[in-house]
């Protein structure tokens, strides 16, 4: 008796609701009920979508606390070194893809160091270290 509804991401609730307008238009349509056709086109695409977009959390099944917007901004903070031994890490990259970027890595540091001079030694020269390891 205590189920409670299931909750969506903002952007994956839209879409739901945004698909299920439009291919109940179409069904409706295709029966040949003109009036539903256009009852559901406006409920959905014009009442619906725009609540979610308008309430976000408030409405009913939005989850608390968005988890893409919190996964996007942490890997937008880690640097491209880190994530490269990570992924090489967890194996989705094999070793010649691990050395071949991390070659490309050092390039643009390199065309990096040439245009500005910065914090950036340090990096260059994690890199070159670590390549150094692999050999």
């Amino acid at each position: 008796m205590g189920q409670s509804l299931p909750t969506f991401s903002k952007k994956r609730l839209a879409g739901l609701i945004a698909i299920l307008s439009f291919g109940l238009s179409s069904l409706f349509a295709v029966l040949g009920l003109g009036t539903i056709v256009s009852i559901t086109f406006i409920l959905g695409f014009f009442i619906l979508i725009p609540l979610i977009g308008l309430l976000g959390e408030d409405f009913p099944l939005i989850e608390a606390g968005d988890v893409e917007s919190s996964v996007n901004e942490t890997t937008d903070d880690e640097d491209p070194l880190t994530t490269l031994r990570q992924r090489y890490a967890n194996g989705k990259i094999d070793e010649a893809e691990f050395e071949r970027r991390l070659e490309l890595m050092l390039e643009t540091e390199d065309v990096q160091e040439s245009t500005t001079t910065s914090n950036s030694d340090d990096v260059s020269d994690q890199l070159r270290e670590i390549k150094r390891e692999l050999e």
